[in-house]
């Protein structure tokens, strides 16, 4: 047998070291050519995105730069609401390291809201995160911050700030903790204040923060003064409709809206609906001329004798011997021969007038809070009657305003408005350019010699009608000693400009009213104050040379005391 040998070959020294170096640089081609691979991807995508996506809508891509909610001003440009940031305090529950008890002691301490109790429950609580505070000033925050709990966290938040305070507080209304509107104009443009393509810009509100101010600060102090329940006022334009002042008493802070109860945050002007008593008078008057049931200022009716209907009498609180022509039924307030007006035109024609100024429905204005007026759904003679003077029939203090508006400038009724307009609404003609010319001087009228005296502001040529109604009860009957009493005023009678209405809940007398609760002593003082603070800020100049001649309507008026 022959034995085969095989021959080896030895290795090279460095060939052991090559495959490895081999294949690790196979590996990091590989994983080149995958990156390079994903990144061309990526590129690819990002430049089709590029090319096909649709930018019409880019203004909606949040703008670190954008507040998130816009701003709220006065037609002046003051402002009434802003966003801020602001801090936020709060905890982590299962993460607390200090002495819970002794923690909520110190929280009570610092913020006062909650009870310690409540804070003891809060920091045991089986959860992971609770606010403790929201909207914290500064100063708090750093207070907290110093007991040393590392699960109080803070951050930052957007804050809804109201830095005029209760200023047109039932105007503006308030928002949530998310920033959205809940009440007042926030809620009413809460779309456009939260558009970003809009909120970059501030939005006009009609008021003049310098006219708001002056009506609550008058409105406020009569409603002390007379231990008011409370009381409202308006300023509106009456060749646009624009509100220029509305405020509602009592009142509230829109920075802490849910601290106030709700009878504060209750806008009386808008939503409180009352039977208005005498101020119907003049609209009662306007619409019988228009329908010819008047045709004469000298037209008389009978006023020696309480007005019979039924078992009920209608008297004048101030009687007026023998009888009363136009101008001194609305002078000296006749109650009986306003009634027999409101008998001549009868059931449809009342209604049709009372329709006209919007007095079936909600008051036309932005808000939401708006209250339902009480228009008889049936009507007898003696609602007919008794419509005339302003009872049976209840409307807010707003429908009054419109409706006044609409008796001064020309004949046209125009909805309210809180939104500052260059092009007023069209509105619709209620009255004859010369039924309003005729109005104006018997408004004035009023003021100068009869129960509106005390609202007349020297200069401004005023006028206007008391209205003093008894208050409704509840259990639908009337308080024969508890009034709402009202002045509703426009002024200047030349060339009227603005209305001005003040209403008391409730007054009660006092020595220098001489017990009186009436709006002539209530009322209408209100009133004047209102329009000397601001007629100057409107553009109005005081002038005791210019006035509407009323020569011919004095000579009217007998010498029967008001």
């Amino acid at each position: 047998m022959t034995a085969i040998a095989a021959q080896t070959r030895p290795l090279s020294p460095g060939s052991e070291r090559q495959d490895p170096l081999a294949l690790t640089y196979h590996r990091l081609m590989l994983v080149m050519l995958v990156f390079a691979g994903a990144t061309i991807l990526i590129i690819g995508r990002l430049g089709w995105l590029q090319v096909s996506t649709d930018r019409s809508d880019g203004g909606s891509v949040a703008n670190p730069l954008l507040p998130p909610r816009g701003d709220l001003v006065d037609r002046n440009g003051i402002p009434l609401a802003r966003t801020i940031d602001a801090w936020s305090i709060a905890v982590h529950p299962r993460k607390v390291i200090g002495d819970p008890a002794a923690l909520a002691v110190k929280l009570h301490e610092m913020m006062p809201q909650r009870s310690v109790a409540d804070y003891r429950r809060l920091l045991a609580a089986d959860k992971n995160f609770i606010y403790l505070n929201r909207r914290a000033v500064p100063e708090l925050v750093a207070a907290v911050n110093a007991l040393g709990e590392p699960a109080i966290v803070f951050d930052r938040e957007p804050e809804r700030l109201y830095p005029q305070t209760d200023l047109a507080a039932h105007i503006l209304g308030w928002t949530d903790y998310d920033g959205q509107g809940v009440a007042g104009m926030e809620r009413v443009l809460n779309e456009r204040l939260s558009d970003p393509d809009l909120r970059g810009e501030s939005m006009a509100l009609s008021i003049d923060s310098r006219v708001q101010a002056a009506m609550e600060s008058e409105l406020g102090a009569a409603v002390a003064k007379h231990s008011a329940e409370g009381g409202t006022g308006i300023v509106l334009d009456v060749r646009t409709g624009e509100v220029i002042a509305m405020a509602s008493y009592p009142t509230f802070n829109p920075n802490a809206a849910g601290q106030s109860p709700p009878e504060a945050r209750y806008n009386r002007a808008t939503m409180g609906v009352y039977e208005l008593g005498s101020t119907f008078k003049p609209i009662t008057v306007a619409a019988a001329m228009e329908a010819g049931v008047i045709k004469s200022l000298a037209q008389s009716y009978p006023t020696g004798e309480p007005l019979r209907i039924g078992r009920f009498s209608i008297r004048d609180d101030h009687p007026i011997p023998g009888s009363a022509n136009i101008v001194e039924t609305l002078v000296y307030s006749s109650n009986i021969a306003t009634a027999q007006i409101a008998d001549q035109m009868g059931e449809e024609r009342m209604k049709t007038a009372f329709r006209a100024l919007g007095f079936d429905e909600p008051a036309h204005i932005e808000l939401y809070e708006k209250g339902d007026t009480l228009f008889p759904s049936e009507w007898g003679r003696a609602r007919v009657l008794t419509s005339g003077y302003g009872h049976g029939i209840a409307i807010t203090p707003l429908h009054l305003a419109s409706a006044y508006a609409a008796l001064v400038n020309g004949g046209i009724w125009r909805p309210a408005t809180l939104i500052k307009v260059d092009d007023p609404a069209a509105g619709r003609r209620v009255y004859s350019e010369e039924t309003s010319r005729i109005m104006r001087g018997l408004l004035r009228m009023i003021v100068l010699k009869g129960t509106g005296r005390k609202g007349e502001a020297p200069g401004y040529r005023v006028g206007g009608k008391t209205g003093t109604a008894e208050k409704v009860t509840s259990g639908g009957g009337y308080s024969g000693r508890v009034n709402v009493s009202t002045f509703a005023a426009a002024f200047p009678m030349d060339d009227p400009r603005y209305v001005v209405i003040a209403m008391l809940d409730a007054p009660r007398g006092t020595a220098d009213t001489f017990g009186f609760t009436t709006a002539a002593w209530t009322a209408a003082p209100v009133v004047s104050k209102v329009i000397t603070r601001s007629g100057p800020l409107l553009g109005v100049i005081p002038s005791e040379q210019r006035d509407l001649d009323v020569s011919r309507l004095m000579a009217l008026v007998g010498e029967a005391e008001d």
